[in-house]
């Protein structure tokens, strides 16, 4: 028997996302970072991934993948889908669903995908009874649809079983903007979430400007795993499979090598449409702008009070000090944050302050009043600085009968917390360091400190930031007898 070459193909076009997407567009160039991205694509149209967020540089395909071809894609595998795309305005929402719409009616899509038709088709006997506009689309003889919204539109009727969120901001001075971004923020939790049920799917892919845009909303309100690998991604889902998965392009390569993104560093991620040469140009004109857009950092390192802290993997044999530095919350927001630390010294007598443990948490003070204990005995803590300001001093006395062998020295912090902050914050980057994984252990200290910014009134918490502060105070600047 003759096999049809033809037949084969639209075959494994209708198994697999990418060889689909080379049907629908014979001319598209593939690059290594697009068949990646379509591999991710094929495992959330597959509904192994729930929770997609996918950050990608203007102009590289991202949503022709995530907002054309996908929806269409699982219109065909699965009919009775019922997906929603929302975007910053109902006018580009509807151009998103017009594209979806020529996709199925076209020849080569119903040789793939013959059960699939809209109402138009000369297949539908009775299209007056489905629905085919700019704004909606229904799939006849089948349950599936799609809706297309701007940010002040609304989703009424049926449940949504795929959620698209392409774009919720048209620009910078969109993303900048505290009224728009919190209008995108209610879009999602008062609009979008209420047509969610529990096997519904979401997917994030736009430009960033700002880190507290929707995805870093829903970074500090959800679980995500940032994976660099198919396994990780993976592992992530066994673990939970309700866990955001997010994936990061950079435009140029900043970050380590991975199995999504083997590049080396300073190279751009497609050389042939945006060079190396024309991103450095763009970067020099607005950094800030450059790396919100092009490399998924809506924050510039430029804004930044802290740089890189220093990392150790093992403590030296030379520790001269087992302390604690402690700061009870002052607000109900406020975080409790108490450090363990041991001062040790170098091969030149030089000290180092190694961070070993934390407690870092928004818990009730009888929580914490069992926890810190526990941390200053697992430590063998001796000496335990605490400010007594706001009911500190209470916390001490009660730690000091829990943890008997510890000596608690209660302090009345008299210096300005800004001033403070600001004017160490070279110091506390030089004595510091942090566990080799620090991100993993102290997740939530980790994101307030390396995201912590030198306007002072622009940050939500200051107790991390006040805490190491006090630790280089009390091992480095009083026994110099600089203290500020």
């Amino acid at each position: 028997m003759r096999i049809n070459v033809e037949d084969v193909r639209r075959e494994k076009a209708r198994r697999n996302l990418i060889d689909y997407a080379k049907r629908i567009y014979p001319g598209n160039v593939w690059k290594s970072f697009h068949l990646v991205y379509y591999q991710v694509l094929d495992m959330f149209a597959k509904e192994q991934i729930k929770n997609l967020i996918i950050t990608m540089p203007p102009q590289h395909g991202k949503s022709e993948g995530s907002t054309r071809i996908l929806p269409s894609y699982v219109l065909g595998d699965r009919p009775d889908t019922k997906i929603a795309i929302a975007s910053y305005s109902s006018t580009f929402a509807k151009k998103f669903n017009r594209q979806v719409q020529r996709i199925i009616s076209s020849e080569e899509y119903d040789k793939i995908f013959p059960e699939t038709f809209l109402a138009d088709s000369p297949k539908a006997n009775q299209s007056s009874a489905y629905v085919q506009t700019s704004e909606e689309f229904e799939i006849v003889d089948k349950k599936g649809s799609l809706k297309a919204i701007g940010r002040n539109g609304s989703l009424t009727g049926d449940p949504v079983d795929l959620m698209i969120m392409d774009d919720l901001y048209k620009s910078s001075i969109e993303g900048n903007s505290p009224v728009i971004r919190k209008q995108v923020t209610d879009l999602y939790t008062s609009v979008i979430q209420k047509r969610l049920h529990n096997n519904s799917q979401q997917l994030i892919v736009f430009t960033r400007w700002h880190e507290e845009d929707l995805i870093g909303f829903i970074e500090e309100t959800s679980d995500y795993v940032e994976c660099g690998s198919f396994e990780e991604i993976l592992e992530a889902i066994r673990d939970n499979p309700d866990v955001w998965i997010k994936i990061n392009f950079e435009a140029i390569k900043e970050s380590n090598k991975t199995e999504f993104d083997s590049r080396e560093m300073d190279c751009a991620l497609w050389e042939e449409r945006h060079g190396i040469k024309k991103l450095k140009t763009e970067r020099k004109r607005n950094e800030h702008e450059f790396n919100c857009m092009n490399q998924g950092n809506p924050m510039s390192k430029e804004g930044l009070l802290y740089g890189e802290f220093k990392r150790y993997s093992k403590i030296p044999a030379r520790v001269i000090k087992k302390g604690n530095c402690t700061d009870t919350a002052d607000k109900g927001k406020d975080y409790l944050n108490s450090v363990c630390y041991d001062v040790v010294l170098d091969d030149n007598n030089e000290k180092r302050i190694l961070v070993t443990d934390m407690v870092y948490n928004q818990e009730a003070m009888k929580i914490n009043e069992e926890k810190v204990p526990l941390m200053l005995s697992r430590c063998r803590t001796r000496e335990m600085h605490i400010e007594s300001n706001n009911g500190g001093e209470g916390f001490g006395r009660r730690i000091e009968e829990a943890a008997t062998l510890v000596e608690v020295l209660p302090f009345h912090q008299s210096g300005n917390k800004e001033s403070r902050i600001i004017t160490n914050n070279t110091g506390v980057t030089k004595y510091i360091e942090f566990p080799i994984d620090w991100e993993e252990r102290f997740p939530e200290h980790h994101k307030h400190v390396t995201k912590y910014k030198r306007d002072f009134i622009a940050n939500t918490y200051h107790d991390c930031a006040d805490v190491l502060t006090m630790i280089y105070e009390k091992e480095i600047l009083e026994e110099y007898d600089v203290l500020v």
